[in-house]
């Protein structure tokens, strides 16, 4: 009897699921069967009707009441629910719920279509009621199955219609590349595995498939049928696709197909069947990609939610050895069997690590210890060296080496930038190079020997063995690269990283034979040392000469006045600023003539022999043109014919100290007041030089000196035409003050007629015509380059990566040159003090130029130098800039670096036709803008660009205009070799995705929420140099409780140096919170006062703790925008230098704790309120060290200071002091003072000016500044 009713029940179900099908079946479809819940007759007429009705509205000529888009998207829903419902044949609950949602959606959509404009209609062709009653039908069929539980497997028949439905759903879906350009691989996976359930429905039907392997695959299937059903259902509630969505349903679904798939091709491998065995041979060809696929999700899944141990890190290596299998799997040059064996190794091992990694999983779940784990993961380990070892053999031929990759010219460069690279990589925990990083440090090692080796050898002697050092030394970085990308991964792995290995071995031995053979005293010179003289004419006699008059009377008062001993004059510049031309000017000028008894010039340029130098030198002294014999010390000869007689040497154009030296040896020291001048591009021969006399910097040409040379060498002594002066001035203004580019230019005009619309041409293409005299131009700068050192140069090069005329902060470019890789860490220097020296060596060549300011310090090249680093870096392949409207020729290139300029608007009009970049080999992807798109378009935008996660070398990605969705940030928690991520985010709490990051060096986040709530995950990024997110914090601002900490007391970030955006509410956790941050340097923050915030809470920041803080930008900020009442304690601490206060209220005694800071040099009060506004800076408060001082919005009257009050300040800067009366008189006693700056302050000028007289008359001349503009 209980099985009777069991059955009952059972087939109680399935007739409640066939009414339901049946219901939308007829609705769209046109069925022919109901169900015996609801009457056939009556539901036929609901639907008949309303088959009509829509029909006769498409032929109507009143339709225009009615919007027709919405009708055909009800069709389109009513045909979704009834795929989905024949789809979840065996788990109505779940449907029951989905229905009811569904049904509430129909309803809406059926009111909003015809309940208003369209009601009249429906009462014209009788509708009114049928639509209501269709509604109330599939109501009643929902509820009344509502309390079935029981599950029924779905025949093989019942299975099919629905099956084929879904895949032309899915093929719809593909035919709108902009609904789903970003995740196109996902839907085809997802369509090769439904097509495969497909053709194995079809071979059951055709009977070629016995019945009990069908019942056992028949669950999987329905499962699978599920799954995809409830997928459609989401899909058709959201404006289009997700890629989150499909990831789930594919995470969901994959697993059951591999067991459908290890199934089908174990238990239907005997058969003789041809159709059977085509559908293996289709299973297994179709399986790299599913496998691939669902690994790369498992490995996303992984980093989000298992806790970091030595278990998941030997699945994480595992999952990459089975990716660099199934990616790029080389099937031409596999036997054919064997193939498929591999692939059924393959899908096992991946169905064994998915099985780990649930297990894993629910151990993190439950904050178990993994640890019992790591021998199980270990043995998964061992699989992979024997998997290599059998790998081996399952090849028809050993492939040859593929084209390599980024062959660079410039050999030095390369090996110094591989070096780091390698560096880089044998310290970073990435899963890909734990496979290879025995062979990473063997190539290390190679590099280091055949680069200390090479360097100190002249080329000459070893031209081949270095050419061949250099070629293999590309094949490692090319096979290392190539198994890190997945790129031909699997040969790389097997056979040419080990032949490359081989190959490394012989030259190790080359060289070690080579270095025997080598005599010890044998002169070394660098192979890369510049060897292309430039020719050049020192005698400027027909040159039209403009400008520097005020340095040119500056130098000759240096040379006539000044000490009796010898001195120096350094002109140090950029190539064609005009050095050479102003030390000829003052060479031969009457006065310098007539005032030195001897008189000689000596261009060095690329010459290297000293002696023939001298000789040059010592014919000019005697005027004659004397050969010396080899036996003839020529130094000294010249030191003979100098002694006792005042001289006047030009030494133009010196590039290095050794050469300085050798040439100024001979030279006699006796006090006849004798000068040198120098030129030179270096700043560190100037320096190395100087005597007495500081160097003299160069500057550009101002615009009036530029037009002036333009019109002389254009127009000789005549003037310009009035109609040509305008378009005249605006060529001089593009030149940027370079007299080389004014004279090119110069050139060009004067050979062309004088018409305004040839002018106009010429400003409109000035770049092509200098690039005409690309040779010359080119060969100047190239000369400046050939002298950096070799670990300088890229640096270089990485500034033409940014627009022309670009003011680079300093710190942001340092931040970049690290994360790419560009600088090279050692252990006698922090990374800082070694950017610095970069820095400085480019400074002192002359090819960047440095502005510094109160508040930032950025740099710029000139616009010849830029030409020159873009044309250097694109035949170096070293960076790549484009524009949005090229992305397609892109996708041809394999630069290292790329740097995407977009029209926003451009982007959005057919961008699913554009091919992305080719992006596997990039090193970093900066994503720049022309325009501020509106704030929908910035979402999506990255997947028109490149597939993040296929960047597996990204190093810096830079796309802070683009919100990310939670499906990239996953991506980007793959990245594991990030070094610099700067992108935009909508979340309340840093994604846990980035906690795999932990190379990351710079993280800098644009928040567009109010708060972001640093987690704990933020431990994990160790290497963490600067932080700036808008606007974190340690707290949950709403209860002021840390959410930051973890029990661990000693977790720390050792080497983060700038936190920047931080908001911090009272609580007493802080000093906790700090001492985690030990070498902290830059702290910038705004403290957030609590609403029960009183006079007894000690709510500022415990920054004491930081002992190596050296600057604090600070912003107060209460809940109702006033000052707060009471004055409040701070904590500095003594290594302080720099410090801003914003919306304080300072007391006497707050300002007499700052005065105590040993350190200060910069005090910066922004919209302070001082306590009685009244600062009386008593004879025990002095700012010892301090040298700028500046005020801007204080509310202060009175201000008393004593004469030791500032002992060393510089600049006083007052902005809108208003209530300030005065500024103190005891300012004029301060020697060092040099500078006084007011804004918007006409009142304080009287003030200022009687200080400014007060110096004068004191000290005798006018060295005080007073300045008073509207702009800070």
């Amino acid at each position: 009897m209980e099985a009777e009713n069991s059955l009952s029940l059972v087939s109680a179900r399935h007739d409640q699921t066939m009414h339901l099908k049946g219901t939308f079946s007829h609705f769209i479809f046109n069925a022919c069967y109901l169900n015996l819940l609801v009457s056939f007759a009556e539901l036929l007429e609901d639907i008949v009707s309303i088959l009509d009705f829509i029909r006769r509205l498409k032929n109507a000529k009143d339709q225009t009441a009615l919007d027709m888009d919405q009708i055909e998207k009800l069709k389109l829903q009513l045909k979704s629910m009834w795929k989905s419902i024949q789809l979840s044949y065996s788990n109505l609950d779940g449907l029951s719920a989905e229905m009811s949602n569904e049904t509430q959606h129909l309803e809406d959509l059926l009111k909003s279509i015809f309940y208003g404009n369209g009601y009249d209609m429906l009462v014209k062709y009788n509708m009114d009621q049928v639509i209501p009653r269709l509604l109330e039908n599939i109501r009643s069929c929902i509820s009344s199955q509502h309390h079935l539980k029981s599950s029924v497997t779905m025949t093989v028949e019942q299975l099919v219609e629905p099956w084929d439905a879904l895949l032309a759903k899915l093929h719809g879906i593909v035919a709108y590349p902009e609904l789903c350009s970003s995740f196109l691989p996902q839907y085809e996976v997802l369509r090769n595995l439904l097509n495969n359930v497909k053709d194995f429905l079809g071979l059951k039907l055709n009977g070629c498939i016995e019945h009990e392997i069908v019942e056992y695959v028949l669950p999987q299937i329905q499962l699978m049928a599920e799954r995809v059903g409830y997928f459609n259902l989401d899909f058709l509630n959201t404006l289009g696709p997700s890629p989150v969505m499909l990831a789930h349903l594919l995470v969901k679904i994959i697993p059951v197909a591999l067991e459908f798939m290890h199934i089908c091709s174990t238990d239907l491998k005997a058969s003789k069947s041809a159709e059977v065995g085509r559908f293996i041979k289709q299973l297994l060809e179709a399986s790299p990609d599913i496998l691939r696929e669902y690994l790369i999700h498992l490995q996303e899944h992984m980093v989000n939610v298992i806790t970091s141990s030595t278990s998941a890190r030997n699945l994480h290596v595992m999952i990459e050895f089975l990716l660099i299998i199934l990616t790029d799997m080389p099937k031409g040059i596999i036997h054919h069997d064997k193939l498929f064996d591999l692939i059924a190794r393959v899908g096992a091992l991946t169905r064994e690590v998915a099985t780990l990694v649930l297990h894993l999983e629910e151990k993190s779940r439950n904050e178990e210890n993994i640890n019992e784990s790591n021998i199980i993961t270990l043995d998964l380990l061992e699989n992979i060296e024997l998997l290599k070892e059998d790998l081996k053999h399952v090849y028809l031929k050993v492939p040859s080496l593929s084209q390599l990759c980024f062959p660079m010219s410039d050999g030095p460069l390369f090996m110094n930038l591989l070096l780091i690279n390698l560096n880089d990589l044998l310290n970073s925990n990435s899963y890909s190079v734990a496979l290879i990083k025995e062979e990473i440090a063997l190539v290390k090692e190679y590099i280091e020997l055949t680069r200390s080796f090479f360097v100190n050898v002249e080329q000459e002697l070893c031209q081949d063995n270095w050419i061949h050092a250099l070629n293999v030394a590309y094949e490692a970085e090319h096979a290392i690269n190539s198994i890190l990308v997945r790129d031909h991964g699997l040969l790389h792995l097997i056979f040419l990283l080990p032949d490359t290995i081989e190959k490394i071995k012989i030259i190790k031995e080359e060289v070690f034979n080579l270095s025997k053979k080598i005599p010890k005293n044998r002169s070394l010179i660098v192979v890369n040392s510049p060897n292309r003289p430039i020719l050049r004419n020192s005698a400027i006699v027909n040159q039209v000469i403009v400008g520097f008059e005020e340095e040119k009377d500056w130098i000759i008062r240096k040379l006539i006045c000044g000490p009796a001993e010898i001195d120096v004059i350094s002109i140090i510049g950029m190539a064609g600023l005009g050095k050479t031309t102003l030390a000829y000017r003052v060479y031969n000028d009457e006065s310098v003539v007539s005032h030195f008894d001897i008189l000689a010039w000596c261009t060095i340029d690329q010459e290297h022999d000293g002696r023939k130098l001298l000789h040059k030198i010592v014919n000019q002294v005697t005027g004659s043109n004397e050969k010396f014999n080899e036996d003839i010390d020529v130094a000294d000869e010249l030191r003979r014919k100098l002694y006792g007689r005042r001289y006047l040497i030009v030494l133009d154009d010196v590039w290095d100290i050794a050469t300085w030296d050798e040439l100024t040896r001979p030279f006699p020291k006796v006090k006849k007041g004798s000068r040198i001048i120098l030129t030179s591009r270096k700043k560190e021969v100037a320096l190395h030089g100087k005597h007495h006399c500081e160097p003299l910097y160069l500057r550009l040409l101002r615009l009036d000196e530029s037009w002036e040379l333009l019109e002389k060498r254009i127009f000789g002594e005549e003037s310009c035409p009035d109609e040509l002066l305008r378009v005249g001035k605006e060529i001089a203004r593009k030149c940027q003050g370079l007299p080389l580019v004014a004279d090119l230019i110069a050139r060009v005009i004067a050979a062309k007629e004088k018409k305004k619309t040839l002018w106009l041409e010429v400003l409109n293409n000035l770049n092509s015509f200098i690039l005409e005299n690309e040779l010359e131009v080119m060969k100047i700068i190239q000369l400046s380059y050939d002298h950096l050192p070799d670990h300088v140069k890229s640096c270089l090069l990485y500034l033409g990566s940014y627009p022309k005329d670009e003011q680079i902060e300093v710190s942001s470019l340092q931040d970049l040159w690290t994360a790419e890789g560009l600088v090279e860490h050692t252990e006698m220097k922090s990374v800082e003090e070694e950017m610095n020296v970069y820095l400085e060596a480019l400074i002192s060549s002359s090819l960047v130029m440095v502005m510094k300011s109160e508040y930032r310090t950025t740099c710029k090249i000139h616009d010849l130098v830029h030409d020159f680093c873009q044309v250097k870096a694109t035949k170096e392949r070293f960076f790549h800039s484009i524009g949005s409207s090229a992305l397609s020729c892109a996708s041809d290139l394999m630069p290292r670096r790329m740097t995407v300029t977009f029209h926003y608007s451009l982007l959005e009009q057919n961008h699913a036709e554009k091919k992305k970049v080719s992006g596997k080999y990039l090193l970093s992807l900066k994503a720049d803008h022309t325009d501020w798109p509106p704030f929908g378009l910035l979402v999506d935008k990255t997947a028109v660009l490149v597939h993040l996660r296929d960047l597996r070398l990204l190093r810096v990605l830079d796309i802070a205009q683009v919100f990310m969705e939670d499906s990239l940030l996953n991506e980007i928690g793959l990245l594991v070799h990030l070094r610099y991520l700067h992108i935009g985010m909508n979340v309340k709490a840093l994604p846990s995705s980035l906690s795999n990051l932990w190379n990351l060096e710079t993280l800098v986040v644009r928040n567009s929420r109010s708060t972001m709530a640093l987690l704990p995950i933020i431990w994990n990024l160790a290497k963490l140099r600067h932080m700036s997110i808008y606007y974190c914090s340690f707290f949950d601002l709403d209860t002021d409780e840390p959410i930051f900490l973890v029990e661990d007391t000693n977790s720390k970030l050792e080497k983060l140096r700038i936190i920047e955006q931080l908001k911090i509410s009272y609580s007493k956790d802080t000093e906790d919170i700090f001492k985690r941050f030990p070498n902290l340097q830059k702290l910038d923050c705004e403290i957030v006062e609590s609403w029960d915030s009183s006079a007894e809470c000690n709510w500022f920041p415990q920054l004491d703790v930081l002992n190596q803080l050296e600057e604090i930008n600070a912003r107060h900020r209460r809940l109702d925008s006033q000052f707060p009442k009471a004055t409040k304690d701070f904590c500095f601490p003594s290594s302080l230098k720099r410090l801003t206060m914003e919306e304080f209220y300072l007391s006497s005694g707050s300002l007499s704790k700052i005065a105590t800071l040993p350190n200060l040099q910069n005090l910066t009060l922004n919209r302070t309120m001082i306590q009685e506004e009244e600062w009386n800076v008593v004879e025990e408060d002095t700012f010892k060290n301090l040298k700028y001082l500046e005020l801007y919005m204080v509310r202060l009257s009175k201000w008393q200071v004593g004469e030791e009050s500032f002992p060393v300040l510089e600049q006083l800067i007052l902005a809108e002091c208003n209530r300030l009366e005065e500024i103190p008189s005891s300012f004029g006693d301060i020697a060092s003072l040099s500078c006084i700056k007011l804004v918007k302050s006409p009142h304080l000028e009287d003030s200022a000016l009687e200080i400014k007289q007060y110096v004068a008359d004191m000290m005798g001349e006018d060295k005080l500044q007073v300045l008073s503009q509207w702009y800070r």
